[in-house]
């Protein structure tokens, strides 16, 4: 899908150079500041802890789906432990992701952004010169199904690399539909419903490198948003934190759990669900420290779906909120306009709904 974005310097050479102060270019005004939510009085709350062994057991399925059930309406995020995707395969990801941001510039740069493509190497949802910039790059790319895939990029990843992304591909493809059957479940929706949009959908990755900035508090290492996919998968590649999630009207750090998923609903889940389960607003900070890594997989329905709340789950008590719309006119939209909060996703909701217009 073609949009017109502008091409950016590589922050991580930017971080190289020992600054003390940064760029004007990435200074946010006040307004946009990371400023945390205050945690003086008392802890914050944490993201929900989801046990997908047990999701999968006879005996301990029932409550567990409705933990699940709850993390997705009542947080649209949740940690998923025990997810069976292997640990020396994660491990190798992650190594993987961490040894192609430390290639030379000059090598990275041979999987740079196209001019109008939105994969490749570089900043995503840059569309002027006046735009501030997010203290990070990304390398963003679709890995299944194959044929998807751009000639240009993923064939040319290094090995071992590029065997372990098509296996983690193959993995993440699979604990989708699990999830995507059991959410189904614990919404009382047909299988068949949620089949239709989901069968042959694509996987995509953007793995993440947050420099270590001079100015932590005056930068956005992502800017606040919600996902446009219908799930989204993330993977901490280190120990760093950054990633916060908007509950309640505040910012929440999220810590991430060894070996564990940190997992969360997009917009077209939402849709789908007709707004049961929540696409949540969340960021990303920096720190002075040191680089934070991340690789989030996002699981798209298949370009030619019709986006549309199941049919089980509208009723004359329980209307449409969303309207109806295809993928393709979906992501032309979503693409076309600088990343910002929920906006997009609130534009899709039908005129007769008057709720939250964050």
């Amino acid at each position: 899908m073609e949009i017109a974005t502008v091409t950016v310097p590589c922050v991580q050479e930017i971080a190289k150079e020992a600054l003390t102060t940064i760029p004007d270019r990435y200074v946010r005004p006040h307004n946009e500041r990371p400023i945390l939510s205050a945690t003086a009085t008392q802890p914050l709350p944490q993201v929900p802890v989801i046990d997908m062994a047990k999701l999968l057991s006879q005996d301990l399925k029932q409550p567990e789906l409705e933990n699940l059930h709850h993390a997705c309406k009542d947080w649209g995020f949740f940690q998923l432990i025990n997810h069976g995707v292997s640990d020396s395969l994660v491990e190798n990801v992650k190594k993987g992701v961490e040894e192609f941001f430390n290639l030379p510039v000059e090598e990275k740069r041979k999987f740079g952004e196209k001019e109008g493509d939105v994969e490749g190497y570089g900043q995503a949802f840059v569309f002027s010169e006046e735009q501030k910039l997010e203290w990070a790059d990304m390398f963003f790319l679709v890995t299944m199904p194959p044929h998807s895939r751009k000639p240009h990029l993923f064939p040319n990843i290094p090995q071992p690399f590029r065997d372990n992304l098509e296996a983690y591909s193959l993995e993440l493809e699979k604990l989708v539909m699990e999830l995507v059957d059991l959410m189904a479940d614990a919404l009382q929706v047909h299988t068949t419903e949620m089949k239709e949009v989901f069968g042959g959908g694509t996987l995509s990755m953007r793995m993440n490198y947050y420099p270590p900035c001079p100015q932590p508090d005056l930068v956005m290492g992502l800017n606040p948003h919600s996902d446009a996919a219908a799930l989204t998968i993330l993977l901490q590649a280190n120990e760093i934190q950054g990633l916060q999630i908007k509950k309640d009207g505040m910012w929440i750090p999220v810590k991430p759990l060894p070996n564990a998923f940190i997992i969360n609903i997009g917009d077209m889940f939402e849709m789908i669900s007709n707004g049961i389960y929540r696409s949540i607003e969340h960021r990303a900070t920096t720190n002075s420290e040191k680089e934070r890594i991340s690789i989030a997989t996002f699981y798209n329905p298949d370009i030619n779906s019709i986006l549309k709340p199941a049919p089980s789950l509208v009723t004359p008590e329980t209307p449409a909120v969303f309207k109806t719309i295809s993928v393709q006119e979906y992501y032309k939209g979503y693409l076309s306009r600088e990343i910002r909060g929920r906006s997009y996703l609130q534009s899709m909701r039908l005129q007769n709904e008057n709720q939250e217009t964050s």
